[in-house]
């Protein structure tokens, strides 16, 4: 459940933040930000879903999730192929994530 919850975190904060880019960047409509705020809600909604008592290590373990959805989104949205060192990067913060979320706890 935990890596759909972050999966899902991580399509909805990229999807909200690229309407207020779209916005801001693109010279897209205000109403964009309407979808972007909700998408924003469902990112934070979803984040609640991740079994662990502590939200910062939810927090902490999602941020390197967060970094390779970004190169995906770079790479599937915006059509720009990542590399090496986006590749390598997103791969030391998945990294980062499955220590946390593996290692062991005293408490």
């Amino acid at each position: 459940m935990n890596m759909v919850a972050y999966v899902v975190a991580a399509a909805a904060e990229i999807g909200g933040c690229f309407a207020f880019w779209a916005w801001l960047r693109l010279g897209k409509s205000v109403w964009w930000l309407v979808p972007g705020m909700l998408s924003l809600a469902v990112f934070a909604y979803a984040l609640t879903f991740v079994d662990s008592a502590a939200s910062g290590r939810t927090y902490a373990a999602y941020g390197g999730v967060y970094v390779a959805a970004a190169v995906a989104w770079l790479w599937l949205s915006e059509g720009v192929p990542p590399n090496v060192y986006d590749i390598v990067g997103a791969g030391v913060c998945i990294l980062g994530t499955a220590i946390i979320l593996l290692g062991q706890r005293a408490v």
